[in-house]
Protein backbone atom coordinates (compact mmCIF):
# COMPACT_ATOMS: atom_id res chain seq x y z
CA UNK A 1 0.00 0.00 0.00
CA UNK A 2 1.37 3.38 -0.97
CA UNK A 3 0.02 6.16 1.23
CA UNK A 4 0.33 9.63 -0.22
CA UNK A 5 1.43 12.14 2.39
CA UNK A 6 -0.61 14.92 0.76
CA UNK A 7 -3.70 12.72 0.77
CA UNK A 8 -3.40 12.13 4.52
CA UNK A 9 -2.54 15.79 5.23
CA UNK A 10 -5.80 16.84 3.58
CA UNK A 11 -7.66 14.61 6.05
CA UNK A 12 -6.33 16.49 9.07
CA UNK A 13 -8.51 19.33 10.36
CA UNK A 14 -8.09 21.74 13.25
CA UNK A 15 -11.07 21.61 15.57
CA UNK A 16 -11.15 23.02 19.12
CA UNK A 17 -7.52 23.98 18.63
CA UNK A 18 -6.46 20.37 18.00
CA UNK A 19 -5.40 18.54 14.86
CA UNK A 20 -7.94 15.76 14.31
CA UNK A 21 -9.03 13.19 11.76
CA UNK A 22 -12.59 12.13 10.97
CA UNK A 23 -13.75 8.59 11.67
CA UNK A 24 -14.80 8.17 8.02
CA UNK A 25 -11.37 9.24 6.72
CA UNK A 26 -9.59 6.89 9.10
CA UNK A 27 -11.91 4.03 8.13
CA UNK A 28 -11.13 4.67 4.46
CA UNK A 29 -7.38 4.59 5.18
CA UNK A 30 -7.68 1.41 7.26
CA UNK A 31 -9.84 -0.25 4.59
CA UNK A 32 -12.85 -0.81 6.85
CA UNK A 33 -16.35 0.64 7.02
CA UNK A 34 -16.86 3.62 9.32
CA UNK A 35 -19.38 1.68 11.40
CA UNK A 36 -16.82 -1.13 11.91
CA UNK A 37 -14.23 1.38 13.13
CA UNK A 38 -16.79 3.03 15.45
CA UNK A 39 -17.93 -0.36 16.80
CA UNK A 40 -14.32 -1.26 17.64
CA UNK A 41 -13.94 2.08 19.42
CA UNK A 42 -17.22 1.56 21.30
CA UNK A 43 -16.03 -1.88 22.49
CA UNK A 44 -12.83 -0.22 23.77
CA UNK A 45 -14.26 3.13 24.90
CA UNK A 46 -12.06 3.28 28.03
CA UNK A 47 -9.04 3.69 25.74
CA UNK A 48 -10.47 6.91 24.27
CA UNK A 49 -10.81 9.76 26.75
CA UNK A 50 -12.04 13.12 25.39
CA UNK A 51 -8.52 14.34 24.60
CA UNK A 52 -8.11 11.29 22.31
CA UNK A 53 -11.53 11.31 20.64
CA UNK A 54 -14.73 13.35 20.71
CA UNK A 55 -17.95 13.74 18.77
CA UNK A 56 -18.36 16.95 16.81
CA UNK A 57 -21.06 19.37 17.87
CA UNK A 58 -23.72 20.17 15.29
CA UNK A 59 -22.13 23.60 14.69
CA UNK A 60 -18.68 22.07 14.16
CA UNK A 61 -20.18 19.43 11.88
CA UNK A 62 -22.01 22.02 9.75
CA UNK A 63 -18.79 24.03 9.46
CA UNK A 64 -16.85 20.95 8.35
CA UNK A 65 -19.66 19.81 6.07
CA UNK A 66 -19.02 22.79 3.81
CA UNK A 67 -15.37 21.70 3.46
CA UNK A 68 -15.98 18.00 2.84
CA UNK A 69 -18.42 16.16 0.63
CA UNK A 70 -21.22 14.47 2.58
CA UNK A 71 -24.60 13.33 1.40
CA UNK A 72 -27.87 14.67 2.80
CA UNK A 73 -29.67 12.93 5.64
CA UNK A 74 -32.13 10.33 4.40
CA UNK A 75 -30.03 9.63 1.32
CA UNK A 76 -27.37 7.43 2.84
CA UNK A 77 -25.75 10.29 4.75
CA UNK A 78 -24.48 10.34 8.32
CA UNK A 79 -27.22 10.02 10.91
CA UNK A 80 -25.18 11.72 13.65
CA UNK A 81 -22.10 13.89 13.94
CA UNK A 82 -18.85 12.03 13.27
CA UNK A 83 -16.24 11.09 15.81
CA UNK A 84 -12.87 12.79 15.44
CA UNK A 85 -9.57 11.45 16.71
CA UNK A 86 -6.59 13.46 17.93
CA UNK A 87 -3.05 12.29 17.35
CA UNK A 88 -3.19 10.23 20.56
CA UNK A 89 -6.53 8.77 19.52
CA UNK A 90 -5.14 7.70 16.17
CA UNK A 91 -2.22 6.05 17.95
CA UNK A 92 -4.66 4.22 20.22
CA UNK A 93 -6.58 2.94 17.19
CA UNK A 94 -3.59 0.83 16.18
CA UNK A 95 -4.10 -1.19 19.36
CA UNK A 96 -7.72 -2.05 18.61
CA UNK A 97 -7.46 -2.45 14.83
CA UNK A 98 -4.85 -5.16 14.77
CA UNK A 99 -3.94 -5.67 11.13
CA UNK A 100 -0.86 -5.07 9.02
CA UNK A 101 -2.70 -2.33 7.14
CA UNK A 102 -3.69 -0.59 10.41
CA UNK A 103 -0.07 -0.64 11.58
CA UNK A 104 1.19 0.75 8.26
CA UNK A 105 -1.47 3.48 8.20
CA UNK A 106 -0.76 4.47 11.79
CA UNK A 107 2.95 4.78 11.14
CA UNK A 108 2.28 7.05 8.15
CA UNK A 109 -0.19 9.20 10.11
CA UNK A 110 2.15 9.55 13.10
CA UNK A 111 4.95 10.69 10.79
CA UNK A 112 2.67 13.33 9.28
CA UNK A 113 1.55 14.60 12.69
CA UNK A 114 5.23 14.87 13.67
CA UNK A 115 6.06 16.81 10.49
CA UNK A 116 3.11 19.15 11.03
CA UNK A 117 4.27 19.81 14.60
CA UNK A 118 7.79 20.58 13.30
CA UNK A 119 6.41 22.97 10.67
CA UNK A 120 4.30 24.75 13.29
CA UNK A 121 7.32 25.17 15.58
CA UNK A 122 9.40 26.50 12.67
CA UNK A 123 6.63 28.94 11.70
CA UNK A 124 6.39 30.19 15.29
CA UNK A 125 10.18 30.69 15.40
CA UNK A 126 10.13 32.59 12.09
CA UNK A 127 7.35 34.89 13.28
CA UNK A 128 9.31 35.63 16.46
CA UNK A 129 12.46 36.40 14.47
CA UNK A 130 10.55 38.65 12.03
CA UNK A 131 8.99 40.58 14.92
CA UNK A 132 12.40 41.01 16.53
CA UNK A 133 13.89 42.18 13.21
CA UNK A 134 11.03 44.63 12.68
CA UNK A 135 11.51 46.04 16.17
CA UNK A 136 15.28 46.42 15.66
CA UNK A 137 14.80 48.03 12.24
CA UNK A 138 12.42 50.61 13.68
CA UNK A 139 14.99 51.56 16.31
CA UNK A 140 17.78 51.84 13.72
CA UNK A 141 15.71 54.17 11.50
CA UNK A 142 14.78 56.28 14.50
CA UNK A 143 18.49 56.77 15.28
CA UNK A 144 19.29 57.57 11.62
CA UNK A 145 16.57 60.23 11.43
CA UNK A 146 17.71 61.77 14.74
CA UNK A 147 21.27 61.95 13.40
CA UNK A 148 20.06 63.62 10.20
CA UNK A 149 18.18 66.21 12.27
CA UNK A 150 21.34 66.90 14.29
CA UNK A 151 23.32 67.25 11.07
CA UNK A 152 20.99 70.08 10.00
CA UNK A 153 21.86 71.99 13.18
CA UNK A 154 25.60 71.36 12.79
CA UNK A 155 25.80 72.52 9.17
CA UNK A 156 24.41 76.06 9.07
CA UNK A 157 25.31 76.58 5.41
CA UNK A 158 22.48 74.19 4.35
CA UNK A 159 19.38 75.97 3.15
CA UNK A 160 16.82 76.15 5.91
CA UNK A 161 13.91 76.07 3.45
CA UNK A 162 14.86 72.72 1.93
CA UNK A 163 12.51 69.73 2.29
CA UNK A 164 13.55 67.49 5.14
CA UNK A 165 13.75 63.73 4.72
CA UNK A 166 12.11 61.48 7.26
CA UNK A 167 9.25 61.65 9.68
CA UNK A 168 8.13 64.88 11.20
CA UNK A 169 7.16 64.83 14.84
CA UNK A 170 4.65 67.23 16.34
CA UNK A 171 6.63 67.64 19.61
Amino acid sequence: MNLEIEQIKEMIYVIRGQKVMLDSDLAKLYGVETRVLNQAVKRNIKRFPEDFMFRLSSVEYMSLKSQIVTSKLGRGGKQKQPLVFTENGVAMLSGILNSDRAIEVNIAIMRIFTKLRSFMMLEKELVTRMNRLESNTTEVFKVVFEKLDCLDEQLPFLKKDRTKIGLESKD
